[in-house]
């Protein structure tokens, strides 16, 4: 991979993690509501969830998705469902103080921020797109490269959305404040299916 198509790669993947999508807006609810510490095994899972999405569609999962589209049917509707479960726990999410008494708000563990990215619209749409463009031969190199500059980029999206999150709480003072933050961020994250289910 020459330095060019190198650069041209950070940059695409810069710009599909950076730009608003469920996992952004998931850690910006998160980071304002449970705060910057709590939120970083969230913010691992997304950020190494994603380079093994793209690494898996790279070495195959593509080639499922070609021999039998409706595979891809099948996880699109998996992807809205999921999408509206969490849209709704984080409408409901309790205030910190009322979810610090009855433990019933938890942030995304590492682990089920990983497994989120197999139902995340935009993150197939960016793995699909980034193999397609960088690694259309498939070498095992060139998958590595795409992996290896998400997980970069990833970082920097990550930390910039959850401390955005963060700094929001002292605005979110108030129960009524912090309802109608994490409803609007509900109705987005619901916005992000639009694309999905109605393309241009």
């Amino acid at each position: 991979m020459t330095p060019e198509i190198f650069f041209a790669l950070v940059a695409f993947c810069f710009v599909g993690v950076i730009t608003p999508g469920p996992n952004n807006l998931m850690l910006m609810a998160s980071g304002a509501n449970f705060g910057f510490r709590r939120t970083v095994p969230h913010m691992f899972g997304v950020g190494l969830g994603m380079p093994v999405l793209v690494t898996l569609v790279g070495v195959g999962v593509i080639r499922v998705f070609e021999a039998f589209p409706i595979v891809q049917t099948v996880l699109t509707v998996l992807s809205v469902v999921y999408l509206l479960y969490l849209a709704w726990k984080i409408a409901h999410a309790a205030p910190p103080a009322r979810a610090a008494a009855d433990q019933t708000g938890k942030p995304l563990t590492f682990l089920q921020a990983a497994a989120f990215q197999w139902v995340n619209p935009k993150a197939w749409f960016m793995a699909l797109s980034a193999i397609t463009l960088y690694a259309g031969g498939r070498e095992p190199s060139a998958i590595l490269w795409v992996a290896g500059a998400y997980c970069a980029v990833s970082t920097i999206s990550t930390t910039s959305w959850t401390a955005l999150g963060q700094q929001m709480r002292r605005l979110l003072s108030t129960p009524v404040r912090l309802r109608i933050f994490n409803w609007t961020m509900a109705v987005l994250l619901v916005a992000t299916m639009i694309p999905v289910l109605w393309p241009a």
